[in-house]
């Protein structure tokens, strides 16, 4: 079965504008899923724009939506501790009565991380501690005490509650295609993998990768969903169903269609009628 979600990143745009477009998403069966992102500062145009903190702006749209499943695509796993990230997931997921995709990735923006102070690991330990970070959350969403005593990261008789509502977990969404390190960590921990960008062909090796990594690991590679975050066009959104169309050939069940700034009147009926209508006819 192919979904389909939308994507407002938090940049550039205003609160309100965003909920505009999520509420009409909420009223579309045709679109299951929506997603913010993870930044503190503009990742495309002028840095010095305006960018909304994403998991507040996802708890905000958790309490006011119903049917909609919701997360951020993704969360950098370098902004906050794992316990902390944690915490905050599973709340957003008692607020949204249990429709939270947990997105999280490795981290990368130099800008940010450097701006505030945060240190921003060789790419081989940030995915070292993404892994770690995964292990920790799954058993603070599952654990009644966690102790861990890890490379990166130690705990000692940690509580976390309540629990996320869904059982065991919220389903985790991780991004990223380092064939080395990253696709590892998603053979071992991820239900959902999302490739964002690049080529059909260039997705294809990957997944070729990422079942070589199931193997090492013991992981049935069906378990994982095929995930693609495609942009849509500023006005004709009409390409976008070819290229979908190549994906979904390719395996890909899971389609997350972003929509950049400014936000039209009616953009998400038209891409559920352009785009969702004739991708998944």
């Amino acid at each position: 079965m192919l979904s389909f979600g939308i994507k407002t990143a938090p940049q550039h745009t205003t609160y309100d504008e965003m909920l505009k477009v999520w509420q009409e998403a909420e009223d579309i069966p045709l679109i299951e899923h929506a997603w913010l992102f993870d930044h503190f500062a503009p990742i495309q145009g002028e840095v010095d724009g305006p960018c909304l903190e994403g998991w507040t702006v996802l708890a905000a749209f958790a309490a006011v939506t119903k049917r909609l499943r919701l997360g951020l695509m993704v969360t950098g796993n370098t902004y906050r501790h794992p316990a902390v990230l944690a915490k905050i997931a599973a709340t957003v997921d008692v607020i949204s009565n249990g429709r939270l995709d947990f997105g999280i990735g490795a981290g990368w923006n130099e800008y940010e991380h450097a701006s505030m102070g945060i240190p921003l690991y060789k790419p081989g330990e940030r995915i070292r501690r993404l892994d770690e970070a995964c292990d920790i959350i799954k058993r603070l969403f599952t654990q009644p005490t966690v102790d861990f005593d890890g490379r990166y990261y130690q705990l000692s008789q940690a509580r976390s509650e309540p629990k996320p509502v869904q059982r065991p977990y919220p389903p985790f969404v991780i991004g990223g295609g380092g064939e080395q390190l990253t696709l590892r960590v998603v053979a071992k921990h991820a239900d959902i993998w999302n490739y964002t960008g690049g080529s059909v062909e260039e997705f294809t090796h990957k997944v070729g990768v990422l079942r070589d990594h199931c193997a090492a690991v013991d992981r049935n590679p069906d378990e994982i969903v095929l995930s693609y975050q495609h942009r849509l066009g500023d006005d004709d959104l009409s390409p976008s169903v070819s290229e979908l169309q190549r994906f979904v050939a390719a395996g890909a069940t899971h389609f997350v269609l972003y929509l950049p700034p400014p936000f039209p009147d009616g953009i998400v009926t038209r891409v559920a009628e352009e785009v969702i209508a004739k991708v998944g006819a």
